[in-house]
């Protein structure tokens, strides 16, 4: 008789997936997300139509960047404009304590980057950009940056 003439055949079946490691890994990716993300902490009063321009870039450390809106007040005649600082609208004369409040709450190596950017709606009147840049100069922050898109080429 040959060996192996009277074999029988196993049926081969795959072994199970071991999952007791998948609730590690999702709450390890969960806290890697938590960590990264940043939490809009400002709730727009203002509306505004972001203009567009050619020579945009992209702004870097953005944790020594602090915003001001500059637009319409849904509600509001549809010819006047606001200023909104943090959570609240402002007028021109409070820009100084806003700069002086987001430089005091930065840490040491984000001061001298501190830049503001005015997120402005394209139909502001430039005398109110002016004039929100003469208090931002006497309160000495002097990188200023204007938000706006990229104009798209055809």
């Amino acid at each position: 008789m040959k060996k192996g003439v009277f074999r029988r055949k196993r049926k081969r079946e795959m072994p199970g997936l071991n999952t007791a490691a998948l609730p590690d890994l999702i709450f390890t990716v969960l806290f890697f997300f938590m960590i990264v993300t940043h939490m809009r902490d400002v709730d727009l009063q203002v509306r505004y139509d972001v203009p567009q321009g050619t020579e945009v870039q992209k702004l870097t450390h953005k944790s020594s960047v602090s915003y001001i809106y500059v637009g319409r007040v849904p509600g509001q005649p549809a010819d006047s404009f606001y200023v909104q600082l943090n959570n609240r609208l402002a007028t021109m004369a409070d820009i100084k304590a806003f700069v002086e409040a987001e430089r005091a709450r930065m840490n040491d190596d984000d001061k001298p980057r501190m830049t503001v950017s005015i997120k402005a709606d394209r139909d502001v009147p430039f005398g109110m950009i002016a004039e929100i840049k003469q208090m931002l100069q006497q309160s000495f922050a002097l990188k200023v940056n204007y938000s706006a898109t990229e104009k798209v080429k055809r």
